[in-house]
């Protein structure tokens, strides 16, 4: 019971660290790991042992899942040397250099641990970066380096750190035995996830049930991973690939309504899964920090110090170097100003925690453990919080591309909507008005006005106040119903749902066109106001 308050009391806390990091304008992880570091502080905090092969199922299954949903293959292929080099040369590189300087200053640590170290520290987490970037708005390439690179330097990396456990357990590993099976498994994880994915599919274009369609979402994220791992493949290549091919078709075949609701979830899951990692590695290096001694702490912390630096030192020799090599190759080269910002975007996050977490028990294992959250702490305290600071040295601006792409599909999207309009009967009131608020957002679209931040155009200002107006009054109006006694809350809930959902798909640019395009049908809805099933 008294893990479970703390659990709670402590998600309540990363809640609150999380809207404090968006006013200091920092990624939040760099306050969740200064927690983590505190709880392991704490001389009453209870100890929390985690099995390891939940620990990697629990945290980077989803994590990668909602990772390469979001991915581009298109920008991925053009920026493929550079996402490339990040997510084999540099976490090679890194991995090898960890191991050096762990070796060097610890000669007892077996071969395989020190690899082991060098895989769980390699690999960066972009969303940290993200959190950060996305406000300033950077080139739309740098984005892309960093996003791809995370996708892909956990797969490499976490496959380097099992072929190192291993090793480490049995104490023995043959190069000419591991790359002809780790070719097998790459490919028979590809044809897995491809399978898989075509299930999945089927199973969703099926479901019209909110919180059916959710769950089963996130049970077919773990069976993914679990069968991967049954069949003795990768369940990383597996869930990677897996998501790619669903986000291709899934805008077909899931509900507008049931897509926005299943990413209100899967935000705050992952989110959840963010807190929960920094709380448990706390929770773990209580009692290492308990065993050590002065002597030991400070032999403990030099090794941390110094794999800290090297991490940081070898990304940033990586990422400058590729600069003259992409001119040399003649491709459109990232600058070096970007090259600045991805170099010092090297922050690691829920995947090293995860990893530290599965660890099982090799040799040297608190010093590992000890050292990853280290890395993890300095690499999100310092390069997270002096990332603002470096963008606004550097003057980096967007270069624009996203905002034309999203220009040339409204056009499009809305000269497809007004034909399918026109050719419909056009008869009657409603039918007329839509066709006129159609045409209206074409023109003001051709003239390369932003949608979303400019209300006053053909008449929308008018229209938009005005039915603002009538929506406050209708708000009001339920409230005084329901203090009056006359509704009860069923149908309050009802009625406040339909005007949530009515206020949502009338914002220009919004998910609809009208007021009621994607309202749910009453006859849908159950008597607390969620709906029993949802379509499109």
């Amino acid at each position: 019971m008294a893990v479970f308050q703390l659990i709670i009391l402590l998600l309540l806390a990363g809640a609150a660290l999380s809207a404090w990091s968006r006013r200091l304008n920092v990624p939040y992880p760099a306050l969740l790991a200064l927690a983590g570091a505190g709880l392991a502080l704490l001389p009453h905090a209870p100890t929390v042992n985690l099995d390891p092969e939940l620990a990697l199922a629990l945290f980077v299954a989803p994590v990668l899942l909602d990772a390469a949903y979001d991915s581009s293959p298109r920008d991925l292929r053009q920026n493929w040397r550079p996402v490339a080099g990040l997510a084999l040369g540099a976490v090679a590189l890194t991995v090898a250099a960890v191991a050096v300087v762990a070796r060097w200053l610890e000669p007892g640590l077996p071969l395989a641990s020190a690899v082991a170290l060098g895989a769980i520290v390699a690999p960066p987490d972009a969303a940290a970066a993200m959190a950060v970037l996305r406000h300033l708005r950077p080139p739309h390439r740098v984005l892309v380096i960093l996003e791809g690179e995370s996708l892909f330097n956990d797969a490499s990396a976490l496959l380097t750190y099992r072929l190192a456990v291993i090793a480490a357990l049995t104490g023995g590993f043959s190069l000419g035995t591991a790359v002809p099976t780790l070719l097998l498994v790459a490919a028979g994880s590809v044809v897995l996830a491809a399978v898989l994915s075509r299930i999945s599919l089927y199973m969703s274009a099926r479901i019209h049930d909110v919180a059916t369609a959710v769950i089963v979402q996130f049970v077919s994220t773990f069976a993914v991973w679990i069968i991967a791992e049954r069949l003795h493949l990768s369940g990383i290549i597996t869930v990677v690939v897996f998501a790619i091919l669903v986000a291709r078709v899934a805008p077909d075949v899931i509900p507008a309504r049931l897509r926005i609701q299943s990413y209100a979830v899967w935000e705050v899951a992952v989110f959840v899964l963010n807190v929960l990692a920094f709380i448990l590695i706390g929770l773990q290096l209580k009692p290492i920090l308990g065993r050590l001694a002065g002597a030991e702490l400070v032999r403990y912390l030099t090794i941390a110090g110094a794999v800290c630096a090297t991490v940081i030192v070898v990304r940033i020799v990586w990422v400058m170097g590729f600069v003259p090599v992409s001119r040399w190759l003649g491709e459109r080269r990232l600058k070096a100003r970007g090259a600045a910002v991805v170099a010092w975007c090297g922050m690691r996050g829920i995947v090293t925690l995860a990893a530290a977490l599965a660890l099982p028990a090799i040799p040297y294992r608190d010093l590992i453990l000890f050292t990853s959250f280290c890395v993890v702490l300095v690499t999100l305290v310092v390069q997270g919080m002096t990332v603002t600071p470096l963008m606004r040295a550097l003057a980096l601006r967007d270069d624009g591309s996203v905002d034309r792409e999203v220009r040339e599909a409204r056009i499009e999207t809305l000269r497809a909507g007004l034909a399918a309009v026109d050719d419909g009967p056009h008869d009657g009131e409603m039918v007329a008005f839509l066709r006129r608020k159609y045409a209206a957002r074409l023109r003001h679209a051709e003239r390369g006005s932003d949608e979303a931040g400019d209300r006053e155009w053909d008449g929308w200002g008018e229209y938009g106040e005005a039915l603002g107006r009538a929506q406050r009054a209708q708000r009001r109006m339920l409230m005084e119903l329901r203090a009056e006694g006359v509704i009860g809350d069923d149908a309050f809930h009802r009625i406040e749902e339909e005007l949530d959902w009515a206020e949502v798909n009338t914002a220009p640019g919004g998910p609809a066109e009208s007021e009621s395009d994607s309202a749910v049908p009453p006859e849908r809805r159950d008597g607390r106001g969620r709906s029993e099933g949802t379509s499109a």
